[in-house]
């Protein structure tokens, strides 16, 4: 038999779990309109229209590139000034001298580029550097042991170009020499045009090594004007065939132009740059 009890105490735990799902769905719509009623009231943000930003792009009237000669020779304020300067400087650095290695490192660190000055044959004799000196008159293992010669002695380097060397550089056979050892360790030559029969460029073309030339010596004459002018006629060079590569030494003069004259050269859009941005 049924037990009237058992079924009435069923029946109500029934209706208690049906209140209770009553009531859990009453709170949901409740609290969902309430959501709704908040977003209606909540004022709305708008978003600014942001206009996104253009730089400038200042289109260059020229790469200048200027090498400094003869930096070993000397190890004082005047060479502490070009290692100061706040522009890309190329630093040809002489082997064989008392402060080479030194400013080498210096240069190097401080950020320059830094290439070998290198000895060569001229009619000018020429002190300290008698044991990296390459002659025409040299043979070819002669050269190419100088030539390994200076890039131990100068690791920091990235190229070279020609001390002097009118002799030499007008010999193909030196040159080609020379370059192939460039070659092989993957530095380049600027040929600093110190004769008119000169075959550096040309051979260094042939061989594959990146080459390029001097258009303007700065400072042939010291006086302060000069180098002024010489400088205005690199830059005219340069608003003319898009770049040109200038000359100077690690003297007092030299560095006062410079350090006074660039900057006006930059305001008026001239782009300085180490020699390898300009050989090819």
């Amino acid at each position: 038999m049924t037990n009237h009890k058992d079924t009435g105490e069923r029946q109500q735990k029934i209706i208690v779990f049906l209140l209770f799902i009553v009531l859990v769905l009453i709170s949901i719509v409740v609290g969902t309109f309430n959501k709704i009623n908040l977003l209606e009231k909540s004022p709305v943000t708008e978003i600014p229209d942001i206009e996104p930003v253009v730089e400038e792009v200042v289109e260059s009237v020229g790469k200048i590139a200027i090498i400094i000669d003869d930096f070993g020779y000397r190890n004082d304020k005047v060479s502490e000034g070009f290692l100061s300067m706040d522009t890309e400087m190329t630093y040809a650095v002489i082997p064989g001298h008392e402060h080479s290695q030194t400013m080498s490192k210096k240069a190097s660190q401080s950020g320059y580029e830094v290439i070998a000055h290198m000895p060569m044959g001229s009619t000018i004799p020429s002190f300290g550097e008698e044991e990296y000196i390459i002659k025409a008159s040299m043979t070819s293992g002669e050269i190419e042991a100088r030539m390994n010669k200076v890039l131990q002695h100068l690791p920091e380097i990235v190229g070279m170009n020609n001390h002097q060397g009118s002799s030499a550089s007008a010999n193909r056979r030196v040159m080609n020499v020379m370059g192939t050892v460039l070659k092989e360790h993957g530095k380049y030559f600027l040929d600093s045009r110190t004769t008119k029969e000169t075959q550096a460029e040309s051979v260094m073309r042939l061989i594959g090594v990146p080459t390029g030339r001097r258009h303007v010596f700065l400072d042939n004459n010291p006086d302060e004007t000069s180098i002024t002018q010489q400088l205005n006629l690199l830059a005219e060079t340069a608003k003319a065939n898009g770049f040109a590569v200038g000359i100077g030494h690690v003297k007092k003069h030299t560095l006062n132009v410079l350090q006074r004259e660039i900057p006006k050269l930059k305001a008026d859009n001239y782009e300085f740059v180490f020699i390898s941005k300009v050989v090819n």
